[in-house]
């Protein structure tokens, strides 16, 4: 398992597959850009991808609950002018190693209704457990959209929960059917899984993430800038995540 301060930090991942319930057209300009360093920004991502060719727009996602200044999620998106630049920043971007992330770049596909209520709130685990140990026990059931492991913001160590969230709503329940009740390596009791913030559940829904999170720390160096200010990247082959 891994160790250090990696367990306790987001792997912020979205998916850009098309939905179970039908085939949706992948927009030709618009990409989806995962696994971003936490502390990189709007701006930053902007100017990474407008070195390419023209923006119609740029969104970094961050946690709805604290909105604009929160937490970010780890990915976002970019929608370019024309075609041909969104297909040559998938060429040229995507593997990228920025920081302690590989950066992915994608085709967005549209949001359906088969995405929604994916969030699973998952407690009980191991406190040796890392992001990557639980993305692995989750991984088999579906597309891993984001990720995270819940630490104490004193001691960094981990408080035995942690959040999953998968593409599909169906990939979640698949796994709470295959997970709520076990016992995984280095446990002595049950997990428990079950969905966040249930709406058809309020008097159980879960606290919404934010609740759980500290501000946000900068536990590694920030983005590196040369003198005109713009965030420098060094093109590296993909790491295996």
């Amino acid at each position: 398992m891994m160790n250090g301060m990696d367990s306790c930090t987001q792997n912020g991942t979205a998916s850009s597959n098309s939905s179970q319930s039908g085939h949706i057209e992948e927009s030709k300009t618009n990409l989806i850009v995962n696994y971003l360093p936490q502390n990189m920004t709007q701006e930053e991502i902007r100017s990474l991808f407008s070195s390419i060719g023209e923006l119609e727009s740029c969104k970094l996602i961050r946690d709805k609950v604290t909105g604009e200044s929160g937490q970010s999620l780890g990915y976002g998106f970019v929608n370019y002018v024309r075609q041909d630049d969104a297909e040559r920043a998938i060429n040229q971007l995507n593997g990228l190693r920025l920081q302690n992330k590989t950066i992915k770049v994608s085709y967005a596909r549209p949001s359906s209704e088969a995405i929604k209520g994916a969030n699973l709130y998952v407690s009980g685990l191991p406190k040796s457990m890392t992001q990557q140990d639980l993305e692995g026990m989750f991984r088999a059931y579906g597309s891993i959209i984001t990720s995270r492991i819940l630490c104490d913001n004193i001691t960094g160590l981990s408080k035995g929960v942690g959040f999953i969230r998968f593409d599909q709503r169906i990939e979640a329940e698949r796994a709470i059917q295959k997970l709520n009740g076990t016992i995984p390596e280095g446990a002595a009791e049950p997990i428990t899984v079950k969905f966040a913030n249930n709406p058809s559940n309020n008097n159980k829904a879960v606290p919404p993430l934010a609740a759980y999170l500290s501000p946000l720390t900068r536990r590694y160096g920030g983005p590196i800038h040369h003198p005109a200010g713009r965030f420098r990247y060094i093109p590296l082959s993909p790491l295996t995540r």
